[in-house]
C-alpha cells in the first residue's frame, strides 16, 4: 500500500515537472536509464546468487568480521545493497544463517554501497563514459541471446553496466543543459537547518527511487554540474543512506519474525548512522578536507570529497555499532518473538520471503516437512495404535511397551488431520508449485522439490492407512480373544520399530546408523507379508478367530506393511543429505 502511494505521488510530481519544464526531460531520462541498468545488473547477478554467491554469504557468517567483509565485498560487486538485503532476509527466514550473521552482512552492505559513489565520482564523471557504455550494451545484448544461463547472466551484467554509465552521461548532460535555464543553487540552504532539510529530501528521493545508489549518482552529477551546494550534497547523501532502509522494511513485511528483526536492525543502524553523521556533518566535512589534501585531491573536486564523506560516515557507523550488536540482537529477539500458536495448524517455516531463491525455498520446505512428519504424523500414528509418543521415544523395550499400552487413547484421526495436517500440507504443496513455476531451478533443485512434494503426499496417504487401521486396533485390543490381540500387537510392534528409527533421525544422531536400520526394516517389510500370512492362515485354519476377525486381519496385514513402506520412504526422502539446496545454477 505504501509503495503504491509513493509510486503514484512520484508519477504525479514527475508529470507536473515535465509539463511545466520540458528541459528536465534529459535528467529524468538519465535517471530512468540508470535505474533500468541497475535492474539489469541485479537480474544478471541473480543468476550467480543460486550457487557461489549464496554459498559464499552462508559460509561467511560464522564470524562478525567475516560477515561484515562479505556484505561489503558482495554489495560493492553487485552494486545493490537492496539485493544483499533481500538475500539476507530470505536466508534468515529460511534459517540458513543466524540473526547475528545477517546483521554483519547488512552492516557490511552499507560500506559496500559506497563503491557506487567512488565509481561515479572517480570514473563516471571524469571521462566520456558514453564511449564505454555502447560497447557494453552491444556485447551485453549478444550474450543475453545465448541459451546458457551463465552467458545470459554475464549479458545482463554488461548491459546493466552499459545502461548505468549511459544514465550518468544523460544526467550529466541534462544538468549541464538545465543550468542555462535555472540555477538550482538558488534553493540552497546553509547551516544546520539546510543539512536537516536536504537530508529529509535525500530520504524522500531514495524512498521513491528505491535505490540509494541511483540517488547518489543523481547527487554526484548535480554536484559536478554545479547545481547543488557541496554542504547540501553531503546532507543529501546522509538522507539517501537512511532512505534505502525502506526497501528492507517493505521486503520484510512478508517474512517471518527473523526477517522482520533484520529489517528493523537495518532501520536502527541506518537511522543511528544518519543522525550521527548529521550531528557531526561539519566536523566530518573538515575531516574530509584534511584527508583530501593528504590524498592530493583537487580542492574543488567536490564529487570525490562527497564519495570520501559517504565512506567515512558509513565506516564510522559500523565501528560505533559493533560493540552493541549483542544487545541489539537481544532487543530484536524480544521485540519479535516466534508465534508459538502457529505450530498447531499454521506453517512454521514457510513465508513469502523464502520464495526469493531456490535454496531458501528448498531449505524451508524441507524443515516444514520434517516438522510435520515428526510431530503431527508421528502423533497420529502413535495414538491410532493406542501408544503414547513418550513411550516410543523412551528406552523401554518394545515388547514391554506394547504390553503396558493396553488402555485406549481417545483419538479422532479425522479431527487431527484437519487440525494439524491439512492446512500445512496445502501450504507446502502451494509453495513448492509456486517455486517450480516462478524460480529458475536446476534439474537437481526441481527434482528435490518434487521429492519433497511426493513425501508430503505419502504422509497424507499414511494418515488414510492409519485411519483404517485405528478402528480395528481399538476394537480388537479390547477383545476377549487372545489370538486376535496377539496378531494386532505384532502389527503395533512393527510400526513402533520404524517410529523409533524416525525419532533417532530427529535427535541428530549418526544418520548412517539409522539409515542402515531403515534398510534392514525395508527388507523385512518385503518378506514379512508372506511370513505373516502363514501365521494368519494358522489361526484361521484352527478356528482360533471368527470370520470377521480373519477378514480384518488379512486386510490390515497388507495395510500395515504398506504403512511401514511409506514411513520408510518418507524418512529416506526427508533425511537423506542432498547437496542441492545452494547448488550452482549453472550446472
Amino acid at each position: 500500500m505504501i509503495k503504491k502511494i509513493l509510486f503514484t505521488f512520484f508519477l504525479v510530481i514527475l508529470a507536473i515537472i515535465l509539463y511545466f519544464n520540458p528541459n528536465f526531460k534529459t535528467i529524468a531520462a538519465g535517471v530512468a536509464v540508470l535505474l533500468f541498468g541497475m535492474i539489469m545488473l541485479e537480474e544478471g547477478f541473480k543468476v550467480f546468487t543460486k550457487g557461489p554467491l549464496q554459498n559464499f554469504l552462508k559460509k561467511a557468517t560464522n564470524k562478525l568480521y567475516k560477515s561484515i567483509s562479505a556484505g561489503a565485498l558482495v554489495t560493492a560487486l553487485v552494486q545493490s545493497s537492496s539485493l544483499v538485503s533481500v538475500i539476507t532476509i530470505s536466508f534468515i527466514s529460511a534459517g540458513l544463517i543466524s540473526l547475528s550473521g545477517g546483521l554483519g552482512l547488512i552492516f557490511g552492505a552499507n560500506i559496500g554501497t559506497t563503491a557506487t559513489a567512488w565509481l561515479v565520482a572517480g570514473f563516471g564523471l571524469k571521462i566520456k563514459i558514453s564511449a564505454l557504455a555502447m560497447p557494453m550494451l552491444i556485447f551485453g545484448l549478444i550474450f543475453s541471446f545465448k541459451k546458457n544461463v551463465t552467458f545470459k547472466g554475464i549479458g545482463n551484467v554488461l548491459a546493466g553496466l552499459g545502461f548505468f554509465f549511459l544514465g550518468i552521461h544523460y544526467m550529466k548532460e541534462g544538468f549541464d543543459f538545465f543550468k542555462d535555464y535555472i540555477d538550482l543553487t538558488q534553493f540552497a540552504v546553509s547551516g544546520f537547518l539546510g543539512a536537516v532539510i536536504y537530508a529529509g529530501l535525500g530520504i524522500i528521493i531514495t524512498t521513491v527511487l528505491q535505490s540509494s545508489s541511483a540517488t547518489l549518482a543523481l547527487i554526484l552529477t548535480a554536484l559536478a554540474a554545479g547545481q547543488i551546494e557541496y554542504q547540501n550534497a553531503l546532507a543529501l547523501a546522509i538522507g539517501a543512506n537512511v532512505g534505502t532502509t525502506i526497501t528492507a522494511v517493505l521486503g520484510s513485511l512478508s517474512s517471518n519474525a527473523a526477517g522482520k528483526r533484520l529489517a528493523i536492525a537495518h532501520l536502527i543502524f541506518n537511522f543511528t548512522t544518519g543522525i550521527l553523521a548529521l550531528a557531526l556533518i561539519f566536523p566530518l566535512a573538515n575531516l574530509v578536507n584534511y584527508l583530501s589534501n593528504f590524498l592530493h585531491f583537487s580542492e574543488t573536486d567536490y564529487t570525490l570529497k562527497l564519495a570520501l564523506f559517504h565512506t567515512i560516515f558509513n565506516v564510522l557507523g559500523v565501528l560505533i555499532m559493533i560493540p552493541f550488536i549483542k544487545k541489539l540482537e537481544k532487543f530484536l529477539l524480544k521485540l519479535y518473538k516466534e508465534e508459538e500458536g502457529k505450530a498447531i495448524d499454521e506453517p512454521k517455516y514457510l513465508n513469502e520471503a523464502i520464495l526469493e531463491f531456490p535454496g531458501t525455498l528448498i531449505s524451508s520446505v524441507l524443515k516444514e516437512s520434517k516438522y510435520l512428519y515428526k510431530n503431527a504424523i508421528f502423533e497420529i500414528i502413535a495414538h491410532a495404535l493406542n501408544i503414547h509418543r513418550d513411550d516410543i521415544k523412551s528406552d523401554i523395550k518394545i515388547k514391554k511397551l506394547i504390553k503396558k499400552s493396553d488402555i485406549q487413547i481417545e483419538a479422532n484421526i479425522e479431527e487431527l488431520y484437519y487440525n494439524k495436517v491439512k492446512n500445512i500440507y496445502g501450504k507446502i504443496i502451494s509453495f513448492v508449485t509456486r517455486g517450480q513455476q516462478d524460480l529458475k531451478l536446476t534439474k537437481a533443485q526441481n527434482k528435490r522439490l518434487s521429492e519433497l512434494k511426493f513425501a508430503n503426499r505419502r504422509m497424507v496417504e499414511i494418515i488414510k492407512d492409519t485411519r483404517e487401521l485405528e478402528k480395528n486396533v481399538t476394537q480388537f485390543l479390547e477383545s476377549d480373544n487372545e489370538e486376535i490381540k496377539k496378531e494386532y500387537n505384532k502389527f503395533r510392534k512393527k510400526v513402533v520399530k520404524v517410529l523409533r528409527v524416525i525419532y533417532g533421525f530427529d535427535k541428530n544422531e549418526d544418520k548412517e546408523e539409522y539409515f542402515s536400520i531403515l534398510k534392514k526394516l525395508k527388507k523385512e517389510a518385503k518378506i514379512a507379508l508372506h511370513e505373516e500370512n502363514k501365521s494368519i492362515d494358522r489361526v484361521i485354519r484352527e478356528n482360533l478367530i471368527t470370520t470377521n476377525m480373519a477378514s480384518s486381519l488379512v486386510n490390515d496385514n497388507v495395510n500395515v506393511n504398506d504403512l511401514i513402506k511409506k514411513l520408510i520412504q518418507v524418512a529416506e526422502l526427508l533425511y537423506s543429505e542432498k547437496d542441492v539446496i545452494l547448488e550452482n545454477g549453472n550446472k
